[in-house]
């Protein structure tokens, strides 16, 4: 026994020494990442998108055009996820400029869908300091598409055709047009149209055409200017009652860019009217069917040279620092909060019922939800990513560190008292050590679950391997996806190995032959 106490003091001093080296720095990189305004202000001009084609091809036109004009560096963050992500980015400055349509502006940003002309959507958008350029020259608005066999087949050439035949209908729809009301519920009120809910599923918008393609589903939305209607030979269905408002292509930006970069933002106006629906086409075929990388088909259409991208392992290796450093916060947030809170949870029994229901509480809400819900707290880029991550690493930590000292024999803890330690000294050299093999387990599971949970950093501007995997989610790229899959599982993989390595380190012999 009195062995077995030196080993468990040395390893709990080694422990303590640590904490007491690295605590006060852990806090303060906490507050500089995660509080509001605790960054230092970025000196670049971010180009913000949207995460399909159009949004990626638009978005590398705007930053190559605002680095032909300027000597401000530009920061590229392409595929940020839905509207409301990227409105909510702009409004908070975590970026400059990004394209979108007067249709969605006027129905899901303003909520007046009254809004027609760009002169009432852009005098709209001054009372929340943002403004609007002209129309960069094409129309690209909702339809709803089938395959030109299934609409020979039921004679479809309107979308009211399909009143008879809604029933059998199987229909796939994207979760933007699910939610908005310019998309399916104005859609079926204006239509009078009674889907079987059974068969009416929501799917990512690039995997929907792949669905048509394999005739899992019979009916499915497009934007007009989709690259894939040609290809996978589908039918545009009429909107023979008008409901699809006019979309027209436009850069919103805040009023703040307009003022601090007038030349940057005079070059994107001169793109006003340049874009033809053919020409947007073109470009969306050129990246979804021929699989060409955006920055050179922007280059190709501004008539300059494409910068040299990034090499696979250099891509790599900046998507491994971006997604280290999510996971690493992450990780030593949990330590230095979860273990403490495991150990009040079981000191003080009613408040630690109230800590292991709220770590529960915070992991069943959706991680995508979590994320848009702190957007308005933290913004947009690395800060939400960060909270996101610190309170989903919470429960396997504070749960695994209240369970290993709940298992701890009392024996123990008597036999230490009778070698007339106190009460911090037996948490400390007899305690921990003795539950450490669940605790490091509680530690483990936390780091591969954050592992995986930050791929979806990239949906708020945050980088790491979600980024190549949106990427390809929205080119239905195989290879682009597994540029971000792979090394994910890699690095879950290498977390495996390093925590049993340090099973071996922290974890006394005699717990290591037992367990």
């Amino acid at each position: 026994m009195k062995r077995a106490l030196r080993a468990m003091s040395r390893m709990m001093k080694g422990m303590a020494s640590v904490r007491a080296n690295s605590g006060a720095c852990a806090v303060t990189i906490m507050l500089t990442v995660l509080l509001p305004g605790a960054a230092p202000a970025g000196d670049s001009i971010v180009i913000g998108g949207k995460i399909f084609t159009e949004a990626y091809v638009l978005g590398e036109i705007a930053a190559q055009t605002v680095e032909a004009s300027s000597t401000v560096p530009v920061t590229r963050k392409l595929g940020m996820g839905s509207t409301g992500i990227l409105f909510e980015a702009l409004k908070s400055g975590a970026i400059d400029v990004y394209s979108d349509y007067t249709g969605t502006l006027a129905e899901a940003i303003l909520k007046k869908p009254d809004l027609k002309s760009l002169d009432e959507i852009r005098a709209a958008l001054g009372a929340l300091d943002l403004t609007i350029s002209g129309s960069l020259g094409f129309n690209d608005t909702y339809a709803l598409a089938v395959k030109e066999s299934f609409a020979e087949q039921h004679q479809l050439h309107t979308i009211g055709d399909l009143i008879p035949i809604q029933s059998g209908v199987r229909a796939a729809f994207s979760y933007e047009f699910m939610d908005r009301k310019d998309g399916y519920p104005g859609l079926v009120n204006n239509y009078h149209l009674a889907f079987d809910t059974q068969k009416v599923s929501r799917m990512e918008h690039s995997l929907s055409f792949q669905a048509i393609d394999q005739n899992a589903v019979d009916l499915i939305d497009v934007y007009s200017t989709d690259a894939k209607i040609k290809k996978l030979h589908l039918r545009l269905l009429k909107d023979d009652h008008n409901y699809f408002p006019v979309y027209q292509a436009v850069w919103v930006a805040s009023k703040s860019f307009v003022a601090e970069h007038p030349r940057e933002w005079q070059a994107l106006l001169a793109l006003e009217g340049r874009i033809s629906e053919t020409a947007m086409l073109d470009m969306n075929a050129q990246a979804d069917i021929q699989k060409i990388p955006f920055n050179k088909i922007a280059a190709q259409f501004l008539g300059s040279e494409a910068r040299n991208s990034e090499g696979w392992w250099q891509e790599v290796g900046r998507r491994t620092r971006e997604h280290l450093w999510l996971v690493g916060v992450s990780l030593l947030f949990s330590v230095l909060v979860g273990i403490p809170l495991g150990i009040a949870a079981v000191r003080f029994h009613a408040t630690g019922q109230a800590i292991l229901l709220s770590s529960a509480i915070i992991q069943t809400v959706p991680s995508l939800a979590l994320l848009c819900f702190l957007i308005p707290v933290f913004g947009v880029g690395t800060k939400p990513a960060l909270a996101a991550l610190c309170l989903y690493s919470l429960l396997p930590v504070v749960l695994n560190t209240f369970t290993g000292i709940r298992a701890v024999n009392p024996i123990h803890l008597e036999n230490a008292r009778a070698f007339g330690l106190n009460r911090r000294q037996v948490l400390f050299r007899v305690v921990l050590p003795l539950a450490s093999p669940t605790l490091l387990a509680g530690i483990k599971t936390a780091t591969i679950v954050s592992i995986g949970t930050a791929t979806l950093a990239a949906l708020v501007g945050a980088g790491g391997y979600g980024a190549p995997i949106v990427s390809g989610l929205a080119l239905n790229d195989v290879h682009t996806i597994l540029t971000g899959a792979i090394p994910a599982a890699l690095m879950a993989l290498v977390a495996h190995g390093i925590f049993e390595l340090l099973g071996v380190v922290l974890i006394p012999a005699g717990l290591r032959r037992r367990s």
